[in-house]
């Protein structure tokens, strides 16, 4: 059974110096989104291929995005997948039939500057979702600090071409 109820989104931006192609690869290479995201990642680059997080290395059971896919991928503009929340939403947010959706846009602002914006959407409007609807809207704040920060410092696999 669906839930009708009206859906809420939490949008976050950040400009990065960084060019736009080693953003995109910092999303989509598995090795690198290790680098900032989860300790553990999964991304098989292509639509229907796994957008797995592990926020635990080695846990399979918990706090991960697992069995989550690419539901949309266009090379150096857009990103979309599905999103399973953290343990303590798991009820709430975590069923197969309606996950949550996370599209990410990025678009070049100069030769070595990119904007990015995360839209997570698929929160219902309920008194039920507040908590994580506040959760995750500080997660995506941190996240895409430490993507901005790791891209930035130019250190490891984020500074190049694979």
């Amino acid at each position: 059974m669906k839930t009708t109820a009206i859906e809420k989104a939490i949008i976050n931006e950040t400009t990065i110096n960084s060019p736009l192609n080693l953003v995109w690869l910092a999303w989509t290479i598995s090795d690198r989104v290790s680098e900032w995201f989860a300790p553990e990642a999964k991304v098989e680059a292509k639509e229907g291929g796994a957008y797995e997080l592990y926020f635990i290395p080695g846990n399979s059971t918990g706090m991960n995005t697992k069995g989550c896919k690419i539901t949309k991928l266009i090379t150096e503009n857009e990103l979309e997948f599905t999103w399973k929340g953290p343990d303590q939403f798991e009820d709430l947010m975590n069923n197969e039939d309606e996950l949550t959706t996370v599209h990410v846009s990025f678009q070049a602002i100069y030769e070595n500057s990119a904007k990015v914006i995360v839209e997570h959407r698929g929160f219902k409007k309920h008194e039920d979702w507040i908590e994580a609807i506040n959760w995750h809207q500080m997660a995506w704040s941190g996240v895409l600090d430490s993507l901005k920060s790791a891209l930035e410092k130019g250190e490891g696999n984020l500074c190049c071409q694979p």
